[in-house]
């Protein structure tokens, strides 16, 4: 086998905050406007206040409860959706060839309509079926007709496009999905690069080889730079382990360890890092709702205190949890974070402290990265930070 192009592809430097998987059977053009309408009408039917919402979530303050509402529905109306995977894995199943080479031109095509029209996410693509299984005909066929219909439709793939791997079980998997994409690329007359993917961390064997050494920190390398991201899939990790259903869950301590690995073992990379999905849905009446997004909510912020800023979404109501939660969990702590890092610029970088909390150059750019962050996902503006934390141009034009 060749090995993958060394080349890595320029990238840019936003994370979503999260990314929506669903069917290909499912998918159409207007999809952002759909999920916009829906997670709009949750809003306003579980929480069409502040009280509500706040009662909802579970938010200490009225005022912050107020705040983050405002923004939540700002940011339904502005980008309800920042990035989408058209699903053929699981969210798709197993169906007859013809039936998917249908759906693999069709999404394709609704995805030309979408960009003619202007009303793609920020990024998007598709996840295909697993190298290591009985699909592995099937996964490279739909790849090939998806991006080959898209290209004739539209003359070019959408920007931001990508690539999902699942159910990677050896980095022998990795190498070899570059090599496929390279290969596609000279095949569609597309540039070097013009197709990034991202890999699914969901197997025991990829977090942990049989052998007591972790595969991980192999992965980037064996992506030829095409790598941008990994994600989490608590489900598939959690069942092989003996973990009964009731009990799969993102804050489940396996979990905790599977992320733990990620976030060790790909430090320095480059490559984004997100979390799994939360499958209890906010739907039928307020009480089932206002439970899912509880549970959503808390997902949400258990895996940011672990470093992990992004995660799947699978129902357009999850949107209102998903964005409840990152935004409180910025505004909640920027005013005891600001009052740390003003000090600690002020003093020059040297060691200080603020009532109990001792900040080094450690702990100082960890509050950078506090801020980096809720500039990134828009909880708050660099006007604010530099007014409130005293972050001059310069450290503005550096990105912190």
């Amino acid at each position: 086998m060749r090995p993958p192009p060394a080349a890595a592809a320029p990238r840019k430097p936003r994370q979503p905050v999260h990314t929506v998987f669903g069917g290909a059977q499912l998918f159409r053009a207007g999809v952002v406007e759909r999920f916009r309408e829906l997670a709009i009408e949750s809003l306003d039917t579980y929480a069409g206040d502040d009280a509500r919402f706040q009662s909802a979530f579970e938010i200490g303050s009225p005022e912050l409860a107020a705040r983050v509402r405002a923004m939540v529905l700002a940011k339904l109306r502005r980008e309800p959706v920042e990035d989408y995977r058209i699903d053929f894995e699981d969210g798709y199943g197993v169906r007859a060839d013809a039936e998917e080479d249908g759906h693999a031109v069709s999404a394709a095509n609704e995805v030309a309509d979408a960009m003619q029209s202007g009303v793609l996410p920020w990024r998007i693509g598709i996840r295909v079926k697993s190298l290591d299984t009985a699909e592995r005909a099937r996964a490279l066929r739909t790849l090939r007709l998806f991006v080959s219909t898209l290209l004739e439709r539209a003359g070019a793939l959408p920007p931001n496009f990508i690539v999902n791997l699942p159910k990677i079980r050896a980095v022998a998997a990795v190498a070899e999905f570059a090599v496929i994409l390279s290969d596609l690329e000279r095949e569609l007359g597309l540039a070097a690069n013009s197709l990034p993917f991202e890999v699914m961390i969901e197997t025991p064997q990829i977090v942990m080889g049989a052998d007591g050494r972790t595969p991980l920190p192999l992965i980037a390398g064996a992506g030829g730079g095409r790598i941008v991201a990994a994600v989490f899939g608590a489900y598939d990790f959690t069942s092989p382990l003996g973990i009964t259903a009731a009990h799969q869950s993102l804050r489940h301590p396996v979990c905790d360890f599977a992320r733990n690995m990620m976030l060790v073992s790909m430090a320095g990379s480059g490559i984004q890092l997100s979390d799994g999905a939360t499958a209890a849905l906010p739907v039928d009446d307020e009480r089932t709702v206002h439970a899912a997004w509880r549970v959503h909510y808390g997902n949400i912020q258990h895996a940011m205190k672990c470093g992990f800023y992004q995660g799947w979404d699978l129902h357009p109501a999850q949107l209102v949890s998903r964005y409840a939660a990152t935004y409180a969990f910025f505004l909640d702590g920027r005013e005891a974070a600001a009052a740390r890092l003003k000090n600690f610029i002020a003093k020059a970088a040297q060691a200080t402290r603020v009532g109990g909390a001792f900040d080094d150059a450690a702990t100082g750019n960890g509050l950078l990265n506090f801020f980096r962050l809720a500039v990134n996902c828009g909880a708050m503006t660099m006007d604010e930070v530099a007014a409130m934390a005293g972050v001059d141009a310069a450290m503005q034009e550096s990105g912190f």
